[in-house]
């Protein structure tokens, strides 16, 4: 996608400088630094950038409200925050670090008062909505692969857009969006022993243990898993922490869709998963004998994607 290039223009007429003192010569480039400051500070009342995050408003917009405001972000992680939302922006996220060899997946995940516009995936001129104005249903993280477009957020007709900002916290993640990365229509159904396989080897956390506990949180259509685990194979943040009295357990918890149904019971499980947003999903979770075997049966076809202790 390409934006519009801004020019910026400065004033005409002569830079006043100060008569230098005796054998002291004044900084040239310090004096220049300041005139933009000075010339800048007016233009950038309106919105602020940095490489990662973005946050404008668009009352900007008011005389043409069609207007189509460009964002670039270099970061893998950050957040866009719009106030008084009024025709649209295009979101360009381009990290820094990208290589054409490494997959990459966008999750988005709209901030809890959002609202005032829809969220569009957008390519070659076609629209895919990702968020609805004012959505607070399940799933509200929404993954992609970068290369099946860019964001178009979209400002929704408002009788009154004061006290309205549409924003999203974002991040790019080295891996393909799959069934447990909480696609739009993610399901809640079994890996298949490939997935299996693969989860282990690039999971953000693979741990052993039960579930101790389940916590609906019907409001966010979430439910937190809280795991017993007696062995750590990874894990990426201290999600699982060693339980207290030289057990030589750890306690953490992990979530999921509400709609899953996760319920506690017995025997030991293989867990995987990914960090969102600060938080740990669940992914694959096969019983442990059931990975045993897999893993097993792929090592003696040469087929594992990497190794790992399964006793």
């Amino acid at each position: 996608m390409r934006g519009a290039v801004r020019a910026a223009r400065g004033c005409s007429g002569q830079l006043w400088r100060p008569r230098p003192a005796p054998g002291r010569t004044p900084p040239p480039l310090l004096l220049l630094l300041l005139l933009l400051a000075v010339l800048l500070g007016g233009a950038g009342a309106q919105y602020s950038s940095d490489l990662c995050s973005w946050k404008g408003s668009g009352l900007t917009h008011e005389a043409h409200r069609k207007d189509v405001e460009q964002v670039y972000l270099r970061c893998s992680a950050g957040s866009v925050e719009w106030m008084y939302p009024t025709g649209a922006l295009i979101v360009n996220l381009r990290p820094n670090t990208y290589s054409p060899r490494r997959p990459l997946t966008v999750c988005i995940k709209p901030l809890s008062d959002s609202a005032g516009a829809n969220i569009y995936l957008e390519k070659t001129g076609e629209l895919t909505l990702l968020v609805r104005d004012g959505d607070r249903g399940p799933g509200q993280v929404r993954c992609f692969a970068w290369d099946q477009g860019g964001l178009f957020v979209e400002a929704t007709p408002q009788q009154d857009i004061s006290r309205r900002t549409t924003g999203f916290q974002y991040e790019l993640v080295s891996r393909r969006p799959g069934p447990h990365l909480h696609a739009p229509s993610a399901p809640c159904r079994p890996c298949s022993e490939a997935e299996v396989l693969l989860a282990v080897c690039t999971s953000d956390f693979v741990v052993r243990g039960s579930i101790q506990d389940v916590a609906d949180e019907p409001a966010l259509q979430e439910a937190a898993i809280h795991l017993v685990v007696s062995r750590v194979f990874r894990q990426k943040s201290r999600v699982f922490r060693a339980a207290s009295g030289g057990s030589g357990r750890w306690r953490g918890h992990v979530k999921t869709l509400l709609e899953c149904g996760v319920r506690p019971g017995q025997g030991d499980f293989l867990f995987t998963g990914h960090m969102r947003f600060g938080e740990a999903w669940l992914g694959c979770a096969p019983r442990f004998k059931d990975f045993q075997r897999t893993y097993r049966d792929a090592e003696e076809k040469g087929l594992n994607p990497c190794a790992v202790a399964t006793e």
